[in-house]
């Protein structure tokens, strides 16, 4: 990394979220009666913001919101977690973007996601916050957001001198563009199933192999396998896995996001890719067991 101030730059979703609590998700067809709500001010990339902010690491968000109710409740909640969101801009003719997630008795969930605003991002909108880019920063990017958005983030980064992680959920195919942009590569087992074009056991002898598959074409990839760890390969040909840390499950929501923001932070401030996950591994592991966290 370089001498310059570490710095961390998410380019990406905003989504207000509703939260819905009920014994078991819904099948096709079926009405299921919940238990309780709340709503949680959201979208992968204000999420990965504000875990990378609670490391102390200086961190800007560029998004679009709408000037509605859901809007205004992601920017308080950016500002209120000291993140600078002077670049995420407002716009008309659509929605903020939201989602509703579904969990049931055991933690896990379903998610609904309704782009809306998300999807106004561009070229533009790089260029109005050109002074986020520069050298020794470290660019998030998420599949929630247009694929040639996430390309002018990537490329602006990289003329800076910067480091492009991108975390490829939700899973869709990449461009050829922003693949041959990315520095590392963040993904669960369903997201490096699809990248990778063969099927990938979710455990961790699964993440490994498909870690060592997709590291040829990224140079370094990060495959996260839930409750039984993360297992991470370079192109040179390092890999390891590291086990999860074993703790009493309350929820899964947001889990794949603090591990990515956690990991952006520290590998701005230069640590080591190992060092990173393992500071990432734990912090995922608070958060989904902390009730007050979800």
């Amino acid at each position: 990394m370089s001498s310059a101030s570490p710095s961390v730059v998410v380019f990406g979703s905003l989504h207000y979220d509703i939260m819905v609590h009920g014994p078991a998700r819904p099948r096709k067809g079926e009405t299921v009666t919940g238990d309780h709500w709340h709503p949680k001010c959201g979208g992968k990339g204000g999420n990965q913001a504000v875990s990378a902010a609670k490391t102390g690491i200086p961190t800007s968000m560029i998004g679009a919101v709408a000037d509605d109710d859901f809007g205004h409740a992601l920017t308080d909640n950016l500002a209120r977690s000291k993140v600078d969101h002077r670049f995420v801009k407002k716009v008309t003719g659509v929605g903020s973007g939201m989602s509703v997630a579904i969990f049931d008795s055991e933690g896990d969930y379903g998610a609904v996601i309704v782009s809306g605003s998300n999807l106004m991002l561009g070229q533009v909108d790089v260029d109005a916050a050109s002074k986020a880019f520069v050298d020794g920063a470290l660019l998030v990017l998420q599949n929630e957001v247009p694929d040639h958005a996430n390309v002018s983030a990537a490329k602006a980064m990289k003329v800076a001198g910067g480091t492009v992680v991108l975390n490829a959920a939700p899973a869709r195919p990449l461009s050829a563009d922003l693949q041959q942009l990315v520095d590392v590569l963040v993904v669960n087992a369903i997201e490096a199933e699809q990248l990778a074009e063969l099927p990938v056991v979710d455990t961790l002898e699964g993440a490994a192999n498909a870690a060592k598959l997709l590291a040829a074409k990224f140079p370094v990839v990060v495959v996260t396998a839930g409750g039984d760890g993360v297992a991470c390969a370079t192109r040179e040909g390092d890999a390891f896995s590291i086990e999860a840390i074993k703790v009493e499950l309350v929820s899964t929501h947001g889990a794949g996001d603090e591990f990515t923001g956690v990991l952006a932070s520290e590998l701005a401030r230069g640590s080591g890719i190992r060092a990173a996950i393992e500071a990432a591994n734990h912090a995922a592991a608070v958060l989904v067991s902390t009730p007050r966290a979800n």
